[in-house]
């Protein structure tokens, strides 16, 4: 028998301690045969176990989840309601941030002039918000123009480009600039409310653009000269939004009949003279009260890439204790001050029965499981972000305290409870992240916080994906 060489002998044992290590390294952390076979022999198909396989293979799982014990002690009372009239509807449109906004100003506006119901154009200022982030997304690219294409920021830029989410700063912004106009001056459109098809065109147009200014940026191109071609940029995106959302009028000529069946005369209004003149009410006099226990409390917070005008204000808030931004929020709210709130609406939540209820879905019930974390741990490891924006309009007070609440949505009336849901509050103070209120509401040392130079909050924390 022929001998091998020492040459050879190396490489057979390099390649089995490689053999070997690969195999040892391989095993560390992957799902193996030995782990999966150990799954399937501990499994017990049990009586309780089968009813659940068989009732959830053929059934819808949150009906299955259904708390019957919360619809049976549920009621729509309320100690205080605000009046309203009309329930708004953005249907496929992610901008009830807006909405919500707009629907803090309606019942004066209605009130002022003995109205049976009014609703202010969404779309008009939705239009502006669409142009308005075009803008910002185009002077981002012109910012980071030297940045890696694959820069963390550039990536969230990148991303969505226009999104139809917003903050109530992204109101402020608009209103300030563009003023607002009734609904029949700019009605909705297919677009308006079924944004998607609209955004993804749009974004597209966008993305080359950013292209464009990117290799202008490569060609050492100067600043002023990008802008120029920016301007171009959005003289076509212009075009664009009023194919889709119509042409915001400069002037308009509108009148009223009022619930004595009165007709005003006819005048003729600019979109900030109607405001103005309908409405008034200076929004810098409200503050974003916040509750993210994840966050330092007493500390004011800022989210970088939250503006939707270039000159305007990014999202910024003070991050307070649940129960002071509860007590802020009652006492708003029995002073007949809608308020405009952001929270979780995915979480134990009934469109059908327009109620937001803990346990509302018994899911661990169903699969025998824990799922319990704080609204910390929610926070931070994404299963809880502020997503949806609504409007408190009513409260139910027993023994001093705040039993539950009684929300305004932007869902049509065909949802909840004729376009009405309540909140328990129990559910609030998990899934309630911020509320939007006047000053005088709130006490000096929670205005105090302002004061304080603002931490800046990156586009990846979780409060961000309001935007989206």
């Amino acid at each position: 028998m022929k001998r091998c060489s020492k040459r050879q002998t190396a490489f057979v044992v390099q390649l089995v301690l490689f053999v070997v290590v690969s195999s040892l390294f391989a095993d560390e952390g992957a799902l193996t045969t030995k782990t999966i076979d150990k799954f399937h022999s501990s499994f017990e198909m049990d009586t309780h176990t089968r009813a659940m396989y068989n009732s959830i293979t053929n059934n819808d799982i949150s009906s299955l989840a259904l708390n019957r014990e919360v619809l049976r002690q549920h009621n729509e009372i309320f100690s205080h309601k605000i009046e309203t009239k009309g329930i708004t509807n953005q249907k496929k449109s992610g901008r009830c941030w807006l909405f919500a906004g707009l629907n803090i100003l309606r019942p004066k506006v209605i009130e002022n002039n003995n109205l049976e119901s009014f609703e202010f154009s969404q779309n008009y200022l939705a239009f502006w918000d669409k142009l308005e982030k075009a803008n910002c997304f185009l002077e981002n690219i012109i910012e980071f123009a030297g940045r890696d294409i694959l820069d963390r920021e550039m990536e969230f830029i990148l991303r969505t480009p226009l999104p139809d989410g917003g903050y109530w700063e992204n109101v402020v912004n608009l209103v300030e600039k563009y003023g607002a106009v009734p609904q029949e001056i700019m009605p909705e459109t297919n677009s308006s409310g079924n944004t998607s098809l609209m955004n993804a065109l749009i974004s597209r147009k966008l993305r080359a653009d950013a292209v464009k200014l990117r290799n202008m940026h490569k060609q050492r191109k100067s600043a002023k000269k990008l802008r120029t071609e920016k301007t171009k940029m959005l003289a076509q995106v212009y075009k664009m939004l009023v194919l889709n959302l119509g042409q915001p009028p400069a002037e308009f000529q509108w009148r009223f009949e009022d619930a004595n069946s009165v007709v005003s005369k006819i005048h003729t209004y600019s979109p900030k003279s109607f405001y103005k003149e309908f409405v008034d009410v200076d929004l810098r006099q409200y503050v974003d009260i916040f509750n993210d226990p994840s966050k330092k409390y007493g500390k004011h917070y800022s989210i970088n890439l939250t503006r939707n005008i270039r000159d305007g204000d990014d999202a910024h808030f003070a991050n307070v204790k649940m129960q002071i931004l509860k007590d802020i929020a009652v006492k708003a709210v029995l002073n007949d001050e809608p308020i405009w709130f952001a929270c979780d609406v995915g979480k134990d939540q009934s469109r059908e029965h327009g109620i937001m209820a803990m346990g509302m879905f018994d899911y661990d019930s169903i699969y025998l499981t824990d799922m319990t974390m704080t609204k910390a741990q929610r926070s931070l490891f994404r299963e809880s972000v502020p997503n949806h924006a609504m409007v408190f309009i009513g409260v139910d007070m027993q023994k001093g305290k705040p039993a539950k609440w009684l929300v305004e949505n932007s869902w049509g009336d065909d949802k909840g409870s004729k376009g009405l849901w309540t909140i328990y509050d129990s559910w609030f103070d998990r899934n309630v992240y911020s509320i939007i209120v006047k000053k005088k509401y709130v006490p000096k040392e929670i205005l105090d916080i302002y004061k304080q130079p603002a931490i800046k909050l990156p586009p990846w924390d979780p409060i961000y994906s309001f935007v989206q």
